[in-house]
């Protein structure tokens, strides 16, 4: 390979999620015109971690922008578990709500499996309930976790099909590495999944035409870990600390190191952060359609 040199392009998450939503938005609309129906997404915050309460405002705000009711649940930071799991059933029995989702982490008198098997499936709209994830696993219809549905999506814009593709995952939580797993699998990529206890981490890692990381370590994915020409999906959103004292963010890829090497990479942030969001809309739309028999 000495002398090809590969010219990287970044994935505009960005771009490719306003696209998504407009979309939706169209969608929604549509509904609206042709059955009188209006998707509903509640999302409920228990307590006062800052990162969380960002999401949440964003979530309303571009719920509201997507033409979707927003339903808001901000509950104290000592609520009892038997408190939100009652408001998690009036919630599934309630016609407007079409998509639940409770924001992580909860406080430690919650049990957080527990409330996330409360939530009606069919509005579980993270994805993150057993059934969904058992769905998933088998080729059924479920509603897919919003971070790794980003991510195919992406892929599928950019490389069209996936077929026969090499696929490494790097991570194996049940919010990314797995579901992400599924999806690719879904695409007839031939996956391999790797973690913290994987032998030659970097050697598996080069073997991937597709890279998806998701570690939650910052920049451990080195230049020399990626094959020319591969296109790499960071999913990590880590802050770390800059001499000034301020923090900037970084994935889990050395991204600098990657220029020249992949062919395609997710930046961060402005890569499959924006998609999140986006796919809790689509995931809304699509548990309204289906609830309405509209699918």
């Amino acid at each position: 390979m000495g002398d090809v040199v590969i010219e990287t392009k970044p994935i505009d998450g960005k771009a490719f999620a306003a696209g998504l939503r407009a979309r939706i938005a169209e969608e929604v609309a549509r509904l609206g015109a042709a059955h009188g129906l209006k998707p509903g997404l509640a999302v409920v915050l228990v307590g006062e971690d800052p990162a969380s309460q960002v999401y949440v405002r964003n979530k309303a705000a571009q719920t509201l922008e997507a033409g979707m009711t927003s339903f808001e649940h901000k509950l104290a930071v000592d609520t009892p578990e038997a408190e939100l799991l009652a408001l998690i059933a009036r919630l599934n029995a309630d016609p407007a709500v079409n998509g639940i989702l409770v924001q992580l982490p909860l406080p430690a008198q919650i049990d957080a499996m527990k409330v996330l098997s409360t939530i009606d499936p069919a509005k579980d709209v993270d994805g993150f309930h057993v059934v969904n994830a058992g769905r998933l696993a088998v080729g059924l219809d479920a509603l897919v976790p919003c971070t790794p549905l980003g991510c195919v999506m992406l892929l599928k814009h950019h490389l069209g099909n996936l077929s026969g593709l090499k696929a490494v995952v790097v991570g194996r939580s049940n919010i990314v590495g797995k579901p992400a797993a599924q999806l690719l699998l879904k695409e007839d990529c031939t996956v391999t999944i790797a973690h913290s206890r994987t032998r030659d981490l970097p050697g598996e890692c080069r073997t991937a035409d597709i890279l998806v990381a998701a570690v939650g370590r910052p920049e451990m994915v080195r230049g020399d870990w990626i094959k020319p020409g591969a296109t790499v999906i960071d999913v990590g959103i880590n802050r770390i600390p800059k001499p000034d004292g301020k923090t900037r963010l970084v994935g889990d890829v050395a991204y600098q190191e990657a220029q020249g090497i992949a062919g395609l990479i997710t930046p961060v942030p402005g890569g499959v952060g924006p998609m999140t969001i986006a796919c809790l809309l689509q995931n809304t739309l699509t548990a309204a359609k289906r609830q309405a028999g509209l699918e």
